[in-house]
């Protein structure tokens, strides 16, 4: 499973869910990879990676001899690895202008990766970029965090209008896995609100977990360390243990259905 952790707007908490969902999900035995797609590279730094400048995301973006494998790290988190970034990639729309098929250059060389990894993360940088682009024709799933006021909403018709351009032409599977509402503080009226218009407008699609404001957080990366390590009884740890749960449950279901589907399509062939 992969999944493009997207929005085009800074500050929403992509890179700490990115992060710290890829650590509980290793952590619940599932093996787990983190691809930092953000030339910023906070994933990276914030999980204590030293980068061979020719072994990161960027050489395997514009050099086709190169193999994916040979950027994979591993991080000090059990079943967790990283593809890390530098800042090489803030040139990466540019290295690819050229290239056939440069909104498929991720996803072609992502394929090798799968029977390795029972998930696969992407952390995006928060612009619609070729890069992005990238991120969502490799995909499966998107997960969008949102931060907790009204101008965190404005951006999110643009979002959907790319998504569905991407699924029509370059990724017809692509779904949203869900909306993840960061940075939510209840005692506030303006969070309240805004998560409550958050479900009444999307439904389903916004998660159930919730992000809520936590300063554990925010330290966590200084220590080189995911939450559910730095700081495991705080309620950012809780609260991405129960996202990486609420996932999880996701495939489950999914599992079931597909498995239902397959049987019902074998007993209707061994009827006719």
């Amino acid at each position: 499973m992969i999944i493009a952790i997207v929005n085009q707007k800074g500050g929403c908490g992509k890179t700490t869910t990115a992060v710290n969902l890829s650590a509980c999900l290793a952590a619940r035995d599932t093996k787990t990879l983190l691809i930092d797609l953000d030339p910023q590279s906070n994933a990276t730094l914030g999980l204590g990676i030293e980068v061979d400048k020719g072994r990161s995301i960027h050489r395997v973006l514009v050099d086709d001899k190169f193999s994916i494998a040979e950027a994979v790290y591993p991080t000090g988190v059990y079943n967790l690895d990283i593809i890390p970034a530098t800042i090489m990639l803030s040139g990466a729309d540019l290295d690819l202008a050229n290239v056939m098929g440069r909104e498929s250059v991720l996803k072609n060389k992502i394929g090798s990766l799968i029977e390795r990894y029972d998930y696969i993360l992407i952390d995006c940088a928060p612009s619609l970029s070729l890069l992005t682009v990238n991120a969502l024709a490799a995909a499966d799933e998107v997960l969008i965090p949102i931060q907790g006021h009204y101008y965190a909403l404005e951006g999110m018709k643009l979002l959907f209008q790319t998504v569905n351009i991407v699924k029509s032409r370059l990724n017809y599977r692509l779904a949203i896995l869900g909306i993840l509402p960061t940075f939510y503080d209840g005692r506030t009226a303006i969070s309240r609100d805004v998560l409550r218009g958050l479900r009444d407008y999307f439904g389903s699609r916004v998660l159930q977990t919730m992000i809520r404001v936590n300063s554990k957080l925010a330290e966590a990366p200084s220590a080189n360390e995911p939450i559910h390590t730095y700081a495991p009884g705080s309620r950012g740890a809780m609260d991405y243990g129960k996202l990486a749960d609420e996932i999880l449950g996701k495939r489950q279901i999914l599992n079931r259905q597909d498995a239902k589907i397959a049987d019902e399509e074998k007993l209707s062939l061994e009827t006719n």
